[in-house]
């Protein structure tokens, strides 16, 4: 596909070009479900079943606003702080005007992604009466950061392109599972789907755009990117429980049973699988790139989860 037609593709097909505003239908009073239960961790815990209905209905509308919200910051405050960067041509990268304009299309994307999530949230939140417990995601994004501070002291910029192509190249239970579960209000499969096909795309765009990176990157600067990889993989896919906890304490659990949901509902070794599962496409781009060729880079991915025992042995 050319450049000419990928242009009129976007125009025609991305959904801040041809979706229109999603609304919130007259479902709630139906018994429609806020979010597969499947998705929520912690929803089937014998200390949730036992909360009254309307806490347990409370509790299963700020799982939705959590991982609304998190879209939210996450598209403007880390996806686009890196995409800007390639769109501008500041990513150190000599990008061609096609991968920019690419960029910036990206970035339009993003934005709208985290305008149609915020929106949900103030539409359900102000029907239903529920109110999304205070979130903050500087700890989240502070987090990434750390690991790039440590694994690339002095390039914050790639460690920004690094983050970005990792997250975009994962994939969740979540994109896929919410448009097919019709007991879920049709606004909120209707943006995960809006979302999904958007990301599909992405995901052939950064790819591309790490293939080039890497080939620009000189031996010492592959080993400092091989190594740094899999920090940022792990780090964005452990679970968040601060947001967990706040919510499970607004539905009226105290401390200590807060903190037995929660190590209930999240044992390690599901969570190891998890993180393994949602991350196999970047392993697969990784792999193909000549990524865990690199010296040691195998042994530290194996070191974080991210491969089994036959995996980490190579081929």
């Amino acid at each position: 596909m050319n450049a000419d037609s990928e242009e009129r593709d976007w125009y025609t097909r991305a959904g801040v070009r041809r979706d229109p505003r999603r609304l919130l239908r007259d479902e709630l009073r139906g018994g429609q479900l806020y979010f597969p239960p499947a998705l929520v961790p912690y929803g089937d815990h014998p200390l949730v079943r036992a909360l009254p209905a309307g806490a347990r209905d409370a509790l299963a509308a700020r799982h939705l606003f959590q991982y609304l919200g998190f879209t939210t910051h996450f598209e403007t405050e880390v996806v686009n702080r890196a995409t800007q960067r390639i769109a501008t041509g500041r990513a150190g990268v000599d990008s061609t005007a096609a991968t920019r304009l690419d960029a910036f299309r990206i970035y339009c994307d993003e934005g709208y992604h985290a305008l149609y999530s915020f929106d949900v949230i103030r539409q359900i939140a102000d029907a239903s009466g529920i109110e999304p417990v205070p979130y903050d995601f500087t700890p989240f994004r502070e987090r990434l950061d750390a690991v790039g501070r440590a694994a690339l002291p002095g390039e914050p910029v790639l460690a920004q392109l690094l983050q970005v192509v990792v997250f975009e190249t994962l994939v969740t239970a979540i994109l896929n599972d919410v448009p097919k579960d019709d007991r879920v209000l049709t606004v909120v499969r209707q943006i995960v789907r809006d979302h999904a096909r958007d990301e599909g795309w992405h995901h052939v765009f950064f790819a591309r755009f790490f293939r080039e990176l890497w080939a620009r990157q000189s031996p010492p600067e592959r080993v400092r990117t091989a190594r740094c990889l899999p920090g940022l993989i792990r780090n964005s896919l452990l679970p968040d429980l601060r947001p967990v906890r706040a919510a499970l304490t607004a539905a009226g659990l105290g401390a200590a049973r807060v903190e037995e949901v929660v190590r209930d509902s999240y044992p390690r070794a599901a969570t190891e699988r998890g993180m393994r599962e949602a991350a196999r496409h970047a392993l697969r781009l990784f792999e193909e790139t000549g990524v865990l060729a690199v010296d040691g880079a195998r042994d530290a991915f194996h070191a974080a989860g991210l491969l089994t025992e036959a995996e980490g042995d190579g081929p």
